[in-house]
């Protein structure tokens, strides 16, 4: 009975609610407006509850995830992270004494992990200050897993506390041992041997 005269209330002009409303006290009319959006609230609520008992839950497939063709073994993932870095993903960073060196950012290096090895993973191990306090150390791992094994590489990234660049020093430290660790699996690695 209620939620029947509540829903036919909910159906009311916002005119004739609004004359009813002016007819009362300034105090009346406020309760009857919060009694009002209450009210309106709890029977969407109860549309919607009711609205969801009447959908079927989708079938146990639908929480399927396919995992098959995802692992591979170790060797063809290394295959595919050794192959060459095309040169529109390879970025030129020039220090603030001038040595200029190539590298792929740290972003793009996530990409490519994610493309040849889906199923890595990567964890800072330490984070480190140097004892005067100018720069900071980030060693990070990566691991990659194949269906044989899992094969994981450490490496480490310093830099200056006062870098001014973008990020903190840490954030920055940590990207390039990230880098580093991924080329110890061969993803950029030739990059080290080119000269700019």
């Amino acid at each position: 009975m209620a939620f029947s005269l509540m829903k036919s209330l909910n159906q009311q002009s916002t005119k004739s609610l609004s004359t009813a409303l002016r007819l009362q006290s300034p105090t009346k009319s406020f309760i009857c407006v919060q009694s009002l959006l209450y009210s309106t609230k709890r029977v969407k609520k109860e549309e919607t509850l009711a609205a969801d008992e009447i959908t079927p839950p989708p079938p146990s497939s639908y929480y399927d995830v396919p995992t098959s063709e995802i692992s591979r073994p170790i060797s063809e993932i290394l295959k595919e992270l050794n192959k060459k870095v095309p040169d529109s993903l390879i970025r030129v960073r020039t220090e603030a004494n001038g040595f200029s060196f190539k590298h792929v950012p740290w972003h793009i290096v996530n990409r490519i992990m994610n493309l040849h090895a889906p199923e890595w993973s990567g964890e800072v191990r330490s984070i480190v200050y140097s004892a005067d306090g100018k720069y900071v150390t980030v060693t990070y791992r990566v691991t990659i897993y194949g269906t044989d094994a899992e094969l994981y590489r450490e490496s480490t990234g310093t830099t200056s506390v006062d870098d001014v660049g973008f990020g903190d020093p840490v954030q920055k430290a940590e990207a390039m041992a990230f880098r580093r660790a991924c080329a110890r699996f061969g993803l950029g690695l030739h990059l080290y041997h080119e000269e700019l």
